[in-house]
């Protein structure tokens, strides 16, 4: 091996090990691929980029009094201080029809940015006097009736969120994947990972987040939200999507198959509120 060859090949090597060290820590790295090397195993791990992590809020209200004053607290109060706070994007979405749940997505960079939120939002002078309507709402006349809190950690196939609509009229998909075990909700993520992603951004599927859920609710799970300029794009891109012969290939191999690693699939359409980021 040539001397550059050889230094090249260490320092990736080394920067990969550097990582994988940091998993007692709190840090996620990818599984080692059948059949691949230590060392090639290594060198793929250093030239990840970092994982985000996403928080996905549901607010229950039961009123237009409180959606109305939901949706001024999160436009006047809430997304400046979160994007204050290096959170961005920040996407708030309506159910199709009805007005409950209030879906909020959060991009974080870290599992500390999580954790420290609640902490540097009471401290933002700002966010407390602009949100008080909101935030001071006595038990006599609540802003909402509960919220409930998913965190997820970014697949390794796509590791980051993105926003590839943005048409006024775009509808967003979100559906989440239970599993029976979790050895059977790692595998629905290595499918996804080796080949599911792409062919759903080949046939205009639009991902805009793969999460694989670390605290929330019917664990084990993974979920996921794809957004259509319309309805219409929706079905006929599914249709496509049905149809893939790399799709085919795909799910006819026998650890894949759907009867073996996924007991429940919910499947929710949103549209985004006027101010949502996303």
């Amino acid at each position: 091996m040539e001397r550059r060859e050889f230094l090249r090949t260490s320092c990736a090597t080394g920067l990969a090990a550097l990582t994988v060290g940091a998993t007692a820590y709190g840090q996620d790295t990818p599984a080692r691929l059948p059949g691949e090397s230590e060392v090639a195993y290594r060198q793929r791990v250093a030239r990840l980029p970092s994982r985000e992590y996403f928080e996905l809020r549901r607010y229950e209200i039961e009123t237009e009094a409180q959606k109305a004053g939901f949706d001024a607290f999160a436009k006047q109060a809430a997304i400046p201080a979160l994007n204050r706070a290096g959170i961005k994007p920040v996407g708030v979405f309506y159910p199709w029809e009805g007005i409950s749940p209030i879906y909020v997505l959060l991009r974080h960079r870290s599992p500390s940015s999580f954790t420290s939120l609640t902490q540097m939002l009471s401290q933002d002078e700002e966010f407390l006097q602009a949100g008080a309507a909101f935030l001071d709402a006595p038990a006599s006349a609540p802003a909402y009736k509960r919220m409930e809190v998913q965190l997820m950690a970014a697949f390794e196939g796509m590791p980051r969120l993105e926003t590839p609509i943005d048409s006024p009229g775009r509808v967003f998909q979100l559906r989440t994947y239970e599993s029976p075990s979790e050895k059977t909700g790692l595998k629905k993520i290595e499918m996804f990972n080796i080949g599911e992603i792409d062919i759903f951004r080949k046939t205009g599927l639009n991902p805009v987040f793969f999460g694989q859920t670390l605290a929330g609710e019917k664990m084990p799970n993974l979920t996921y939200m794809l957004v259509f300029n319309d309805m219409d794009e929706r079905q006929a891109n599914w249709k496509r999507f049905g149809s893939d012969p790399d799709w085919q290939a795909l799910r006819a191999k026998p650890e894949y198959a759907d009867k073996e690693i996924l007991c429940g699939i919910t499947n929710v359409y949103l549209k985004p509120a006027d101010y949502s980021q996303i």
